[in-house]
């Protein structure tokens, strides 16, 4: 059975600026799939259920894709599930729709992914939750005054959610710190990394410019009637000689990843259509792609982000595939180093035969196939929402460019990686979204 991208939009990923942004993570994934629902109103009354990936669930929404799917009107009835895979929650929502239509369980899911990582809590720290404790168990007043004559303004400092969230505990070791260590392994210089992520910036920047992502990207709108329309991380001006007066963050003095080579902390959601061949032809739709293959694979955290190397290489073996083949390239740009990690793991013989078991080194990736409309480091990184977004982008741009053949990877923390093997579909959906969104404004 072979299973379709009908269609697929997200909202403009927005980057955290050191307070709540003004959307939560529901509320990012009902403007986006209101949308796309008012895109496909035959297909919205047929969609069997709802799978929305999301990395950090608030306490007012634990299952955001049930809460979504009723705020969005898909009914009482529409059962929906979320999916928590860190980094890879969104690319698997895709698979685990991707598998059930293949198995033909199903016809039509709403799949995605969405993330409000601006909304990431503030804990207590330890010393804090024990002196509640102590005072909220005290059996008597004296006991209860006691305990609360123990507390020190050293209490009041917060553990910030996100960077607990981004920090391994089997390994001890946070995201970036994992980077620093493949920039080391792979001898991966500073001005290297800034230099790809300068690119990223000047690449996203350009397919702004050129209005490349018009058809993917719907604006949503704050309570207080702001319009956010592009994703606003991106730095045109962005320079090597700029990103190298940048300090490391995470392996202080000597450390080579700095805020300027990683991903960006930031807000967004993505949401695609996925159907299987006999409701295409059933319903004469036009989708953007097929989807072939997929694989996850696992290795040490402390080298997660070598994660797409180990994914998409049992792709391509089992397709009978190499580098050559593939068109366009998707790779979630977690951090500089990690892309260039994994371009260079694959270029080398020992690596390769050694670990993934080739007969030689599996060959060069053309940059200019590589994240061509730029990636996180100049778009962001909503964690649950980049596995969907990747995979929508790759079918959006071969569409495009006329290509035909795709992957769509990403590292994945705690030491995973996810891949998929795309096809587009020569006459993919060409309607724009402006009079659904218009509709939408109409009616708000």
């Amino acid at each position: 059975m072979k299973v379709y991208v009908v269609d697929g939009n997200r909202t403009p990923f927005l980057k955290a600026r050191g307070k709540p942004g003004p959307f939560t993570a529901v509320d990012l994934a009902v403007q986006a799939g209101r949308v796309l629902m008012m895109r496909h109103p035959d297909i919205a009354s047929e969609i069997e259920e709802v799978i929305l990936g999301c990395g950090s669930p608030g306490a007012e929404a634990t299952n955001p894709a049930r809460v979504a799917a009723l705020r969005m009107g898909l009914g009482k009835d529409m059962p929906g599930w979320t999916v928590q895979r860190n980094c890879g929650s969104g690319m698997q929502s895709v698979d685990s729709a991707f598998r059930y239509i293949r198995a033909g369980d199903y016809d039509c899911l709403l799949v995605g992914g969405t993330e409000s990582l601006s909304h990431a809590p503030l804990l207590l720290n330890d010393d804090a939750v024990d002196w509640f404790a102590d005072v909220n168990t005290s059996k008597s007043l004296l006991g209860r005054l006691e305990a609360m004559s123990k507390f020190r303004f050293s209490m009041l400092e917060p553990v910030i959610g996100v960077e607990k969230g981004l920090t391994d505990t089997v390994v001890d070791l946070g995201m970036g710190q994992t980077a620093e260590i493949l920039r080391y392994e792979w001898d991966i210089s500073r001005e290297e990394a800034d230099a790809y992520a300068v690119e990223s910036h000047h690449r996203l920047a350009k397919a702004q410019e050129e209005g490349w992502l018009d058809s993917e990207v719907d604006p949503v709108f704050s309570e207080d009637g702001e319009v956010f329309e592009k994703d606003d991380g991106v730095r045109p001006n962005s320079t090597v000689e700029k990103l190298s007066t940048l300090k490391p963050v995470f392996e202080r003095p000597y450390g080579h990843v700095t805020a300027g080579n990683s991903s960006q902390v930031t807000d967004g959601a993505c949401w695609m259509i996925v159907a299987s061949e006999r409701f295409v032809e059933k319903h004469g739709l036009k989708p953007l792609g097929e989807i072939k293959d997929s694989e996850w694979a696992a290795l040490s955290p402390a080298r997660m982000g070598l994660g797409p190397v180990h994914s998409v290489t049992p792709i391509l073996k089992r397709n009978a595939l190499g580098v050559s083949d593939i068109d366009l390239w998707e790779l979630n740009e977690a951090f500089a180093h990690q892309v260039l990690a994994c371009l260079r793991a694959w270029e080398d013989d020992t690596f390769c035969k050694q670990e993934l078991g080739l007969d030689s080194a599996l060959g060069t990736i053309d940059r200019e196939k590589l994240n061509v409309d730029g990636g996180a480091i100049s778009l962001g990184h909503p964690v649950g929402t980049s596995g969907a977004r990747i995979v929508l982008h790759a079918l959006n741009a071969m569409q495009r460019l006329g290509t035909k053949t795709g992957i769509a990877t990403e590292c994945i923390g705690g030491g995973q990686g996810g891949g998929m093997l795309l096809e587009a579909v020569t006459g993919g959906v060409t309607q724009t979204s402006a009079t659904a969104q218009t509709e939408q404004t109409e009616t708000a």
